[in-house]
């Protein structure tokens, strides 16, 4: 966990915080990019990119709202730790982009 949140919080913009059910959050202004509890990360993403995660073994069916485009993706081993890392980057850099930043002000109104 302690490589992801490193990792994770060393991106500009990203800022952490307590999650409401436990464990760390990371967020730009208002736009949460995922959370970590102890052996799994849960992240938000689009339903068709969610269901390609899905489909590539990459993640899993969010583990209490599977419907969602949330999933969740265990982090047990270094080969799990780098998916999750990636997969935060993932959401970072859609975060980042020009088009998502009228999304973020639009959040923080």
């Amino acid at each position: 966990m302690e490589s992801v949140r490193d990792a994770v919080e060393g991106w500009e913009g990203v800022t952490t915080q307590s999650h409401r059910f436990g464990g760390i959050e990371f967020r730009i202004g208002r736009r949460e990019l995922g959370h970590l509890h102890r052996s799994f990360a849960d992240l938000p993403f689009p339903r068709q990119l969610r269901n390609e995660l899905v489909a590539a073994g990459r993640a899993k069916p969010h583990h209490v709202l599977p419907d969602s485009g949330w999933v969740t993706v265990p982090m047990r081993t270094a080969a799990e730790v780098d998916n999750v890392i990636d997969l935060f980057r993932q959401n970072y850099e859609h975060a980042m982009k020009p088009s998502a930043f009228a999304d973020r002000v639009d959040e923080e109104r």
